[in-house]
């Protein structure tokens, strides 16, 4: 790392919501450009820079800031200059003179403490005073956050979201708490927050300490899928992590279940530990739906005739699986329609809408990502919306997210359909749930045997085991889907067959290959092989999914590789380098959480907000010099900039987990000899083969193909909802 110290000659880009910045320094009697986090920074300042010398590919030499300080202008002519830049609200050029003239070198010290004298200037407003005075008064009081907060190890964009926060007390509350560093906005690791902590001197056996580590192992543990965890697990664990008594450990969380910051069901004999949010999620859930299902229903008089009207006005016999799932959505207030490719879920589905609207029912379609909802679309022909999009995103982040939609104002729907469900999570259920009218019926669609939600909660799965919400489902293969050898091998899979050997007109084959020949024979396919024999675009049909992220056959190195073969770097290209990632116009990209703030626009003009986990979009203009770029995801244009280019992966190659909810007209999916084994089972590689639409190339070791298929080990996922739902005394 590099110090320099300079002034402020001219302001070339600012974000005021994350303070990136580019500037023009005059140091030394030279002008050079830097980059980085610099809040409210104005022309005129006197500014110390921390960072290294970097060589951008279109701007040349620039100075990356990672550590930014300044102090107030120090004489008359400096002062002007910073006023007169417009840094503070409601002064100008003609205006800043005017102060400057009136009270000289003190005038910052006046702006700071004694704003109402800025009245006796011609045209300053008591008004304008204030304003100014609160803006500078924010300005050098993040300042000083950034500069203290650093000095603790925490980067300046994380000090601003803390600061946006928590205020100008900002520095007492984390010198109170330092743990709160553990959630939202900062968000840092735990291990990072202990060394802070250690600083500041708290103990290792502190109250506050251990009620932190019990919380983090519960919600790192909700990032993999568990709603709870059981005592017995979640003590142990926290012993070895915190590295303290267990009897501490026990009367912390005692303590903590008194006092609100968790909750615990028994079951068995079992207690379950919670986050509270968690939960209440639960505890709605299967309130909610055994409510649903105590309700009286208007039945229908007859639903076999009106299924038998239905075929014979549309030509179509439907199988007696689809018949009894057609008249149980019927007569029932809530119902689970599950079924692998190729078994008729979509028939199903369109003629449970047909029936539902022509008893002027108001159906609502629906599904947890952009991609399956605009499939849905065209697969039912009425308008499907992701949840997020159906409820309306309010405001919030990805831990205060709030929807327009709740119980205080429930959607206008009698019906509400929602496919793939092995996708939703527990709280965006309850999200769903709130916002319905006590009376709504739900029927949740999907195929059980896929991965569950990449957040807490197997909802499909404990819906469905709990013999109180009534399940259909579908089996037979239908003549059409049955030609495909992609939904004849999903199948063979699922019953722990390999699939059939190759055949020269199929749409499934598998290819050997081993090591680094694995790796080279994806690129090769991905490249060359199959847009020339079949006409795919590499980028736009066809999508590799990986079991893993690591290894010569994960993502990591295929993305690299891919990148260089289908978007090399070009004369006019422009590409953006962040935290070692280099994004270029026409890469394929991917969001990697969900982020509720980010803006997007349509071309209709329509604007909102919300990118989600999952969503893939194609990199249209970079602006390296503001540090941004623009991505089209489906019909959304977003926006990205400083700490949300963070968000985006580079997706020539995604992980089977991130590709849940979509198809792809082709896909090449590795299984290669070093897999890992804790990836090696039959779930991923069958969610894997189903996003194939019309060509499935599998490619690696027959063996580990093999040892996938043979491990039918279900995803352990510690919930309660099953037994809830069960439990007589929730209602």
């Amino acid at each position: 790392m590099e110090r320099i110290s300079g002034s402020v000659e001219h302001i070339t880009f600012s974000n005021q919501e994350n303070g990136f910045a580019v500037v023009e320094l005059s140091t030394d009697g030279e002008l050079l450009t830097a980059v980085g986090t610099m809040p409210g920074v104005a022309e005129g300042e006197e500014v110390e820079l921390e960072g290294e010398f970097v060589t951008h590919p279109s701007f040349g030499p620039q100075f990356q800031v990672s550590g930014f300080s300044c102090r107030m202008p120090q004489d008359t002519a400096a002062v002007l200059r910073y006023l007169a830049s417009g840094a503070l609200p409601g002064i100008g050029p003609v205006l800043a003179r005017r102060i400057v003239d009136e009270f000289g070198a003190d005038t910052l010290s006046i702006l700071e403490n004694e704003p109402r004298l800025l009245t006796r200037v011609r045209g300053m407003t008591e008004a304008k005073a204030r304003a100014a005075a609160e803006e500078f008064r924010r300005i050098f009081g993040l300042r000083e956050a950034i500069a203290a907060l650093a000095q603790l190890g925490i980067p300046a964009a994380g000090a601003i979201a803390l600061y946006r926060a928590l205020g100008p007390a900002t520095l007492d509350v984390i010198h109170d708490n330092p743990y709160l560093l553990c959630g939202a906005p900062a968000n840092l690791p735990f291990e990072r927050v202990d060394e802070i902590a250690a600083r500041l001197n708290f103990e290792q056996d502190a109250g506050i300490r251990l009620k932190a580590g019990i919380e983090h192992i519960l919600r790192h543990n909700s990032g993999n899928g568990h709603s709870c965890l059981p005592a017995f697990k979640l003590l142990p664990t926290a012993q070895r992590f915190l590295e303290v008594d267990e009897a501490l450990l026990q009367q912390t969380l005692q303590d903590g279940l008194d006092a609100g910051d968790f909750a615990q069901l028994r079951y068995d004999g079992v207690d379950y530990i919670y986050l509270p949010e968690l939960f209440r999620a639960e505890m709605l859930v299967a309130a909610h739906l055994k409510g649903l299902l105590a309700l009286p229903l208007e039945q229908s008089e007859n639903p076999e005739k009106e299924v038998d009207e239905l075929e014979l006005g549309g030509g179509i016999r439907y199988a007696p699986a689809q018949r009894e799932a057609i008249c149980t959505a019927l007569t029932s207030n809530c119902m689970v329609l599950t079924g692998g490719p190729g078994t008729g879920k979509t028939t199903t589905v369109n003629a449970i809408i047909t029936l539902f609207e022509r008893r002027a029912d108001r159906v609502a379609l629906a599904a947890p990502t952009g991609r399956a909802a605009k499939r849905m679309s065209e697969l039912c022909g009425r308008e499907a919306k992701t949840i997020h999009r159906l409820l309306e995103v309010d405001y919030g982040t990805a831990e205060q997210i709030r929807f327009i939609h709740n119980e205080k104002n429930p959607l206008k729907c009698d019906v509400v359909i929602i496919d793939e469900m092995s996708m939703v999570d527990l709280p965006l259920f309850e999200s769903l749930l709130r916002a319905l009218r006590p009376q709504c019926r739900i029927i949740l669609v999907g195929d059980a045997d896929q991965l569950p939600s990449v957040g807490p909660g197997n909802l499909l799965r404990d819906i469905s085991d709990s013999g109180v919400v009534p399940v259909v489902r579908l089996t037979e293969i239908f003549r059409q889907s049955a030609r495909s050898q992609i939904v004849r091998t999903a199948h063979r899979i699922v019953s722990g067959e390999e699939p059939e050997p190759n055949q020269r007109d199929g749409d499934c084959f598998f290819l050997p290959a081993d090591g680094q020949a694995c790796q080279d024979l994806i690129c090769d396919l991905v490249a060359a092989r199959l847009p020339k024999s079949y006409g795919f675009d590499p980028v736009e049909d066809i999508q590799v999914l990986c079991p893993s992220k690591l290894g010569p056959a994960g993502t990591l190195a295929l993305n690299a590789r891919l990148q260089a073969l289908l978007n090399p770097p070009a004369p006019g290209k422009k590409q953006l380098t962040y935290f070692g990632v280099t994004y270029r116009v026409g890469d394929k990209v991917m969001q990697v959480r969900n982020n509720y703030d980010l803006l997007y626009e349509r071309e209709d003009g329509e604007s909102g907000v919300g990118a989600f986990n999952g969503d893939l979009g194609i990199i249209e203009a970079v602006d390296p010099r503001a540090g941004s770029l623009k991505v089209r995801s489906d019909d959304r244009l977003y926006t990205y900039t400083g700490e949300t280019l963070r968000e985006l992966e580079i997706a020539y190659a995604v992980t089977v987990h991130k590709s849940q909810g979509s198809e792809f007209r082709a896909v090449v999916l590795p299984v290669a000899e070093d897999t890992p084994r804790r990836l090696c089972y039959r779930n991923l590689i069958y969610t894997g083969v189903t996003r194939a639409r019309q060509l499935l190339i599998l490619a690696g070791s027959r063996r580990t193909l093999r040892e996938m298929i043979e491990n039918d080990r279900k995803t352990l996922r510690y919930s309660c909802l099953t037994r809830l739902l069960q439990d007589e005394a929730i209602c």
